[in-house]
């Protein structure tokens, strides 16, 4: 026999008297008492045991079992009791109904929730079978009267269940907290959040109980009950403000909960259940992950795979793959972990390198990865080139930066790199047109400005400013004057020189200016467009502006833009990029003369007829020695290393596409170059192309001098394929690449720059080959590279090349637009 009515559906009785004073301990409890937190959860708990049992009275075959919060001891003020009747059958069906009724109806009669069952241990393991969240509840069954052997028995039954059956069940219980986030959101987000059912709440921290019960998996420790117990904590005080059962965390009962838990104010309260939900969400992250990894693990296909095709070592024990990504980070089931030579305390810029990677491989970093992070040296100041680039890359990754950010996150490197982060970290926006907080809506934003980055040609200033814009928040004053004090200050260490410092202040302090202006002000004034342009001052700052804009409505929320606001703020715009244009110096200037060293190497090359080649290697951002080389199958220790290159050839087809394509062949990645042609004396004759280089080992030893010149040598000849080895790379690069998208690449010519060529200008994201196929569409195109500059600004390319007829003539219009097509195409 069993029952199931909740307490709205319980049969017509007349009350019943109090027995024992339960109802006076209880009160005496809640108000006067016993400390607030888990010491009142527990002694409550006691309290109503002690009361249960004694409703139970003597009773033979039978047990009293409180199950799933109540089990687990955890009673807050109005929370439901949760109670199992368990018999062992031997007594008949009204025998076992009057009993339940003894101990149900008095908990009625008393006001209390009561979530009630009467089963046998068959039919408590049957039902659980059936229903996972039963199930759930026998996990934390504990005795309170009766027979304790009848508990103990059932708890061992359901133990051994959940772990038969946990292949089965965590992917059910999964998908039950994914289903309460779609339809509750996240915890840490909301203004008025469900503090049980909403993402990071505490059915997910229940859930992760569970799938420690399972053997499978654990979740990480650290905070986590911590970060339980605060909501827990919060919990109590909202049923003492409301005196309702209820989890909705609502505005008006905020400041009460805030002043029952001894915290200033609402804001403060929201910031404490934002930082606990967010513990426990980064450990739902990582548990899953981990349920993941050991499901796929026992199917036996990747076992097989890897006893087929993976190393074997002592034993027959099968390492698993460890695919590099970037000096001292490599790729093993499915996560960024760190080489095993990385040493994090020696190599400051390492947690920026492996976010970096990692994001725009689409991979999540391995808690032990980040937990090894946290121990990386401070970062001088300024920072390192490197770790400027970096930070831009980790920015521009789009989706996965969030992931990969939040990671940092929770082992506070992002404090540590940004000490003014820690001010808007987990801080509430009571604006209701925002859906994130503070920190979350400033990963947004970049999140947003990734896409954006081919409208402009200074990606970098763009995400940074991201970043930066919304930092004075909650400081007092206007938060855009703040912000912009912190800027001036952030950008320098960062490694920003005066200009771009300038620049990214000037975001800061305007990026609501033109969404303001366009909505609010009369576009036909003239006043109105000049109170931009004095404020903006360059067409370049002009441009990232408009990109911010977007970028940051977008990242608000959907109230934020739309069509018409889209229309007004692009109207103003055109309007100050009008007005500005007058006057203003192309920033694209040709390439300045050559150098001694340049001439020197073009009149060699000239007389040999072969390419010169000069290699100088450094640790990026110093000026010591390249450090040990290290074994290019599990990146090493050391700072990547960085190259200065110098190239030498006569002046032929095919020398920008060769050279960009032997440098990818060794996995160097291009940081800038300047390619010019130079003629160096009449007595030699003839032209030479000159190309300065400077690029980066990915991960090991640098290529020697010789190797490139050799292989550039071949690429000359056509006796190496180039094209199709590097297909076979970006192949694999692109199934790397779980689900990260980049912005599509943008060409496009540029006019008034120069009268003696055409230039045209190429954004796109820094893919590996991606100069070479810039190269050999324009000399399929069979236009002359005069010269060319390349920037690669974190994961955004930057290229200008100036081109000519073979006659040494600019294109004409026509042929101009369709060859900036026709690379935009090849690069698709």
């Amino acid at each position: 026999m069993k029952t199931d009515e909740t307490e709205s559906g319980r049969p017509g009785r007349p009350a019943r008297p109090d027995p024992g004073g339960y109802a006076a301990a209880r009160l005496h409890l809640l108000h006067e008492e016993a400390p607030a937190g888990p010491p009142r959860r527990a002694a409550l708990a006691r309290a109503t045991d002690a009361w249960l049992g004694g409703l139970l009275g003597a009773a033979r075959g039978v047990a009293l079992v409180a199950v799933g919060g109540y089990g687990r001891g955890e009673l807050s003020p109005r929370s439901d009791l949760d109670v199992l009747l368990l018999h062992d059958g031997s007594a008949d069906a009204p025998a076992i109904a009057a009993l339940a009724d003894r101990v149900w109806y008095p908990v009625w009669d008393l006001g209390l929730a009561l979530d009630h069952s009467v089963r046998t241990p068959a039919e408590a393991r049957k039902t659980a079978a059936g229903d996972l969240k039963v199930h759930l509840g026998l996990l934390d069954a504990r005795h309170i009267a009766g027979d304790p052997t009848l508990t103990a028995g059932l708890r061992t039954a359901a133990y051994e269940d959940w772990r038969a059956q946990a292949p089965a069940r965590l992917p059910e219980l999964r998908e039950l907290g994914e289903e309460r986030a779609r339809r509750q959101g996240e915890l840490r987000f909301l203004l008025e959040p469900d503090l049980k059912e909403a993402r990071g709440g505490l059915r997910d921290a229940t859930a992760l109980r569970a799938v420690a019960a399972s053997w499978l998996a654990d979740a990480p420790r650290e905070g986590l009950e911590e970060a339980r117990a605060l909501l827990l904590d919060t919990r109590d005080a909202l049923h003492l403000a409301t005196g309702r059962a209820t989890d909705r965390l609502a505005l008006q009962e905020q400041h009460q909960v805030a002043t029952g838990l001894g915290l200033p104010g609402a804001d403060a309260l929201l910031r404490e259940v934002y930082e606990a939900a967010r513990t426990v969400s980064y450990a739902a992250d990582i548990t899953w992950r981990e349920v993941g990894r050991v499901l796929r693990a026992r199917s036996g296909r990747p076992r097989l795979r890897r006893l087929l095709g993976g190393r074997g070592g002592r034993g027959g024990f099968v390492e698993p793959e460890r695919t590099p990504l970037a000096e001292g980070v490599v790729e093993q089931d499915g996560e960024a972990v760190l080489a095993r030579t990385a040493r994090p305390e020696r190599d400051p810029v390492l947690p920026l390198r492996a976010a970096a990677v990692a994001a725009q491989a689409g991979l999540p970093l391995s808690r032990h990865a980040v937990r090894r992070l946290a121990g990386a040296g401070p970062l001088p100041v300024p920072w390192p080139d490197e770790a400027r680039e970096q930070l831009v890359t980790l920015l521009g990754a789009g989706e996965s930066t969030v992931g990969v950010w939040e990671a940092l996150e929770a082992e506070g490197i992002v404090s540590r790199l940004l000490p003014e982060w820690e001010h808007v970290r987990c801080r509430p926006q009571r604006n209701p047109v925002h859906r994130w907080t503070v920190d979350r809506h400033l990963v947004e934003t970049a999140v947003r400005a990734a896409a954006l980055t081919r409208r402009v040609g200074r990606p970098d200033l763009l995400l940074v400013a991201a970043l930066l814009h919304d930092l004075g928040k909650g400081l007092p004053g206007d938060h855009s004057v703040a912000g912009e004090t912190i800027a001036r200050d952030v950008a320098p260490r960062l490694g920003f020189g005066p200009a771009d410092t300038e620049t990214l202040a000037t975001l800061v302090r305007h990026h609501l200016l033109l969404v303001e202006t366009a909505t609010r002000r009369d576009l036909d004034d003239p006043a109105t467009v000049r109170s931009v342009t004095d404020a903006i001052g360059h067409p370049d700052t002009l441009e990232l502006l408009h990109a911010l804009t977007e970028a940051d409505a977008l990242a608000t929320g959907p109230a934020a833009w739309s069509a018409w606001r889209a229309s007004l703020v692009a109207d103003l715009v055109r309007r100050a990029g009008a007005a500005l244009a007058g006057g203003v110096t192309p920033s694209r200037a040709e390439a300045a003369a050559p150098t001694v060293e340049e001439e020197r190497l073009a009149i060699e090359a000239l007389r040999t007829g072969g390419p010169v080649l000069v290699l100088r290697t450094r640790p990026e951002g110093t000026d010591a020695p390249t450090d040990t080389p290290t074994d290019p199958g599990d990146a090493g220790a050391s700072a990547p290393v960085g190259i200065e290159l110098l190239v030498a050839v006569p002046d032929q087809p095919g020398v920008l596409p060769a050279t960009a394509g032997v440098l990818a062949l060794h996995r160097l990645t291009v940081r800038a170059a300047e390619l010019r042609a130079i003629a160096p004396e009449p007595a030699v004759g003839g032209s030479a192309l000159v190309l300065n280089w400077r690029v980066a080992a990915e991960y090991g030893a640098p290529p020697e001098a010789a190797r490139l010149r050799n292989d550039l040598v071949r690429a000359l000849a056509g006796t190496l394929d180039i094209a199709g080895r590097l297909a076979e790379r970006e192949a694999a690069y692109g199934k790397r690449r779980r689900g990260v998208s980049p912005a599509p690449p943008r060409v496009s010519v540029v006019e008034g720059v120069s009268r003696a060529a055409t230039v045209v200008e190429v954004r796109a994201h820094d893919a590996p080959g991606l100069l070479h196929r810039i190269g050999r569409a324009l000399d399929a195109a069979g236009v002359w590279v005069r010269s060319a500059h390349v920037s690669t600004l974190g994961a955004n390319a930057v290229d200008t090349v100036y081109l000519t007829r073979r006659d040494g003539s600019p294109l004409p219009d026509a042929a101009a637009v369709a060859l900036a097509k026709a690379v935009e195409d090849a690069l698709r």
